[in-house]
């Protein structure tokens, strides 16, 4: 017998990881998905309607109105002057712009129509209102 066949016997000098850095990079880009994800911005309570369904919901850049009048965009707090700056370099780069007005059910509707008028006077047109489906009696 010569000194260079191996005998089927002896045990492995190396482990094979290949398969298990395929599981981490896996498990690694789930994680990834699943926190982005889960990522939603500032919570309100929104108020409750029948056409739910038939409302767009364009889900490029949300501004939130919360009960106490505090007013956010994409999840961070502005100020009327820092929204209407903000949102027009937005118009500029996409004229197209598509918003989504997320309201709490008690919020003022002075700042509401406030928040409206800056989309107006930017001439943004697509704009989304965030809605609960009312339960059917």
């Amino acid at each position: 017998m010569s000194a260079d066949v191996k005998n089927d016997n002896q045990p492995y000098d190396d482990i094979n990881i290949t398969p298990m850095l395929d599981l981490a990079y896996v498990l690694l880009v789930t994680f990834i998905i699943l926190t982005t994800a889960a990522v939603q911005g500032v919570r309100v309570q929104s108020p409750q309607t029948q056409a739910a369904n038939n409302l767009s919901k364009p889900q490029i850049h949300a501004i939130t109105i919360t009960a106490d009048g505090s007013v956010y965009l994409d999840a961070y707090p502005v100020t009327p002057d820092q929204l209407r700056s903000t949102l027009a370099q937005y118009k500029a780069a996409n004229p197209n712009l598509p918003v989504v007005l997320k309201a709490d059910a008690a919020a003022q509707y002075d700042k509401v129509m406030e928040v409206l008028e800056i989309a107006k006077h930017l001439d943004i047109t697509e704009i989304g209102l965030v809605t609960k489906r009312a339960p059917v009696e």
